[in-house]
């Protein structure tokens, strides 16, 4: 039997009716024009996703993992079982709308060189939520999140691509692992993942290394998911691990002074919203608790620590490496 043509992964994790919406929704999109298989792997949930899964959709590969070994392991795990010439990514609280498969499948046929492809993530009521693609991290964009002109300033917020509106074909620096899909041969040539990341910033890492073998990510707004976000995430948890994530790319990306600079920055703009609201009493935080985030600097500010697992290549080292797709 040839394979299908895309094999969709997700990764679940305490997120049972997200997970298992977002399957009937997958399932309900297939049409005739392009296979795929699904393959969810559970990454020891607790609240009973693996045998619902197993018990309303038996057709989807379940791999149980015994213990939580993280998003990009997981992803890892699922793209070795599979066998399509392209693999999407899918959140489990991501839930297609129309034929997204289809969509990118069809993109990526049409435009091969890019190598990654994206949809538009959207809000329930169908805006976009602006997390589908990103700028690459910056020092610049450090010095936003530092000072708060980040958040008034689109310049100091590069990351965020500012004045894209994510509804034409761009491409970008890196797309969002919610929705990605990649040809199968690039996502073999990068060794996957980068299993050191537990969550975030995984997939800005993996666009990195992708860019130096000559992929171009690209935004297909064809193709749209709703998005919950941070569903397996509490607020300041959440905000640790992304602080994590942060500190862990450039640990592995830049140079140690300049490192360094950045995390003396990210620690800058935790230290002022914690005292904003311990001190002045401001409480902008948006649900996080910032105090609790500074008490944890120590903590993110180490980044994720290294695993028992193969690393893959480093960036310096594909740039060495052949750049056809």
């Amino acid at each position: 039997m040839s394979p299908p043509d895309v094999s969709v992964v997700i990764v679940s994790y305490n997120t049972r009716e997200l997970t298992l919406d977002g399957l009937r929704r997958l399932l309900d999109s297939r049409t005739s024009d392009v296979g795929f298989d699904v393959t969810v792997v559970d990454n020891a949930s607790s609240d009973g996703s693996a045998d619902a899964i197993a018990a309303e959709f038996p057709e989807v590969r379940l791999l149980r993992v015994p213990v939580n070994v993280g998003w990009g392991r997981g992803v890892n795990r699922g793209v070795a079982a599979s066998t399509g010439r392209y693999v999407l990514l899918l959140n489990p609280d991501a839930a297609p709308v129309g034929h997204p498969v289809d969509e990118l499948f069809r993109f990526a046929q049409a435009h091969p060189r890019h190598g990654i492809y994206t949809g538009r993530t959207l809000h329930a009521d169908g805006t976009d939520d602006m997390y589908c693609c990103w700028g690459l991290p910056s020092l610049r964009g450090y010095v936003g999140f530092a000072t708060g002109l980040g958040s008034v300033s689109g310049w100091f917020n590069p990351e965020g691509l500012p004045g894209y509106d994510r509804q034409s074909v761009r491409e970008v620096p890196a797309v969002s692992g919610c929705c990605m899909l990649v040809e199968r041969g690039l996502f073999d040539r990068l060794g996957g993942f980068d299993p050191i990341y537990f969550l975030y910033s995984d997939d800005i890492d993996l666009c990195t290394r992708a860019a130096a073998l000559g992929a171009s990510p690209v935004v297909v707004p064809s193709a749209s998911v709703i998005h919950v976000g941070g569903a397996s995430s509490s607020s300041e948890g959440q905000r640790i691990k992304i602080l994590r994530g942060k500190a862990t790319y450039v640990r592995r990306h830049w140079s140690p002074a300049k490192a360094r600079l950045a995390l003396g920055l990210m620690a800058t703009g935790v230290g002022l919203r914690a005292a904003a609201k311990t001190v002045l009493g401001r409480d902008r935080s948006r649900g996080v608790d910032w105090t609790a985030v500074w008490r944890a600097r120590r903590t993110w500010q180490a980044g994720w620590p290294e695993v028992d697992e193969p690393r893959p290549p480093h960036s310096a080292l594909l740039e060495q490496a052949p750049t056809a797709m």
